[in-house]
């Protein structure tokens, strides 16, 4: 960290309410982010998690139309399904709310029209596929047609889902309607455009020199767009789903998704702090102090919009901070293949929290473990089982379980007084005092895997503790060394119980409760 902060604020990525959540999204963004918030709580900081659904954007009106419902029984029937799985999974939010709630709906606007009044934006006229059957403009994604690159018959306007290109809706062959099947025409439409190449010289500043600190798929990113060139960007959208821009003359137009979901960040804290301000004091001393830290907790394809866009959208406004880091983790695979929602290949949250309802900890600890930090990584179920029986259950269980007998066996459960302690006990206490160091230093610098690693080795410290200096044996002769030893393996037992904490909450707390802590 470069300089002192007296509070942060912590963002993960909002989901699209139109579908359950999946494991990608979970060692992507929430559990990073949770065990951040949690080990940051554990030192007495002042930290506020910010939470909620995303719920425009065309993939909710798509599925909408699918089922013959409106978008908002979607993201409704969504939103309470994420929100509560959230909750089972032990992700602390302090707020989770919503992009359709009416606190959103004015602060997006307001945000809007304060850039419009102080002339950020340009409004520029320009040819859009238009459906005639249907009435409407078309978005990117309610464009098919056959991608230029591999030949997939099925890409849509913003991207071919086969091979991964981005692509623009004019350079799909064949394009039509998603929504009629026709073919469609080319109208004038005008949008209002937010010009990020007017923002270029001082993003290029900020994050190419002043945060050479973030983590390298991050700045490789960023630098690749700056370095092609930044382009104006659409604000604005002709749909009937979303927040209408605050204008007048501006009928059918919402604004784009990409504007509206981060002020969604603001939004959910304006709404938690206007709920409990004796609690979180103002919104503004969180998103408006230079004293308070904000950290943004995102996926890989999220990273233009949380360091480029929303930045250049923060500085437009000028009265707000700007992110100090954003650790973007790279994708989870399944099984050696690609998540994918459509083909229904990922394991959901809510189907894994009714299968496993008391192995929260276990998917925590896996996901952690094998976290797509520096580049893609697979889930599989053979390592989800290795994990949970040759370390959860082979190192840390035992440790615990062995202390824990062993204490009630000898001394009916009380912790035993320790007499003069050994060489090798002064040893299990330096080591605790150096795993908390380097446990701390890893997760300061958002190295959670490695810090898992590291707390995972204070366990195997415990066995091996137990296993050299044999209290079993030693109980027949040396009851006072059996009771030194032990008095070393509860204080042992206590410390995991701290530093899982952040990783495994729900066996920190059992284990807090077997010790009476």
């Amino acid at each position: 960290m470069s300089r002192q902060f007296n509070r942060t604020l912590i963002t993960s990525a909002l989901p699209y309410a139109n579908g359950p959540v999946h494991i990608g999204h979970l060692a992507g963004v929430y559990v990073p982010a949770d065990i951040y918030v949690r080990y940051l709580r554990l030192k007495g900081e002042e930290v506020l998690f910010i939470g909620g659904s995303d719920e425009h954007g065309i993939p909710i009106t798509i599925k909408a139309r699918k089922e013959g419902v409106t978008p908002q029984d979607i993201v409704d029937r969504y939103h309470g399904l994420i929100k509560k799985s959230f909750a089972k999974f032990g992700i602390s939010f302090d707020v989770y709310s919503r992009t359709t709630s009416q606190i959103h709906r004015q602060t997006a606007a307001d945000f809007f029209r304060v850039l419009y009044d102080k002339g950020q934006f340009i409004d520029q006229e320009s040819k859009q596929y238009y459906d005639e059957e249907a009435g409407q403009f078309l978005a990117d994604r309610y464009i098919v047609g056959t991608c230029p690159i591999c030949g997939n018959d099925r890409a849509y306007g913003d991207q071919c889902e086969q091979c991964g290109t981005s692509l623009s809706p004019t350079e799909l062959i064949n394009p039509k309607s998603a929504l009629s099947g026709s073919v469609p025409v080319m109208r004038k439409t005008k949008h209002w455009y937010l010009p990020l190449d007017k923002h270029e010289a001082w993003l290029r500043q900020w994050i190419l020199e002043d945060h050479k600190e973030w983590r390298s798929n991050v700045y490789g990113q960023c630098k690749s767009w700056l370095d092609m060139g930044l382009q104006p960007r659409a604000v604005s959208r002709d749909l009937d789903w979303g927040v209408p821009v605050p204008l007048p003359n501006a009928e059918g137009k919402v604004l784009y998704v990409w504007f509206d979901a981060p002020i969604g960040y603001i939004s959910n804290t304006k709404e938690l702090c206007e709920k409990q301000p004796d609690k979180y004091g103002d919104w503004q001393k969180w998103w408006k102090d230079e004293d308070t830290r904000l950290v943004h907790f995102i996926g890989k394809d999220n990273i233009v919009f949380h360091c480029i866009v929303f930045p250049a959208m923060l500085k437009a406004d000028g009265s707000y901070i700007l992110p100090d880091n954003v650790p973007a983790n790279e994708f989870l695979n399944l099984e050696g293949d690609k998540i994918s929602t459509s083909r229904n290949w990922a394991v959901w949250l809510h189907e894994y929290l009714q299968d496993f309802p008391d192995k929260q900890d276990v998917l925590r600890y896996v996901l952690t473990a094998n976290a797509p930090e520096t580049k893609d990584n697979d889930f599989t179920w053979r390592d989800f089982q290795a994990r949970n029986n040759n370390e959860l259950v082979a190192i840390y269980g035992n440790f615990v379980n062995r202390t824990l007998v062993l204490t009630q066996k000898y001394f009916d459960g009380n912790v035993p007084e320790h007499k003069e302690l050994t060489d090798y006990d002064k040893e299990v206490f330096a080591e605790i005092e150096n795993s908390k160091l380097k446990i701390e230093n890893l997760l300061d610098n958002f190295k959670f895997r490695d810090a898992l690693r590291e707390t995972m080795n204070l366990a195997r410290v415990g066995n091996k503790y137990l296993a050299d200096t044999e209290p079993w044996k030693l109980a027949k002769t040396d009851m006072a060394r059996v009771g030194t030893i032990l008095n070393v393996s509860l204080q042992l037992c206590a410390n995991l119980a701290i530093a899982f904490e952040p990783f495994l909450p729900f066996s920190s707390a059992k284990l807090r409760n077997m010790l009476n802590i």
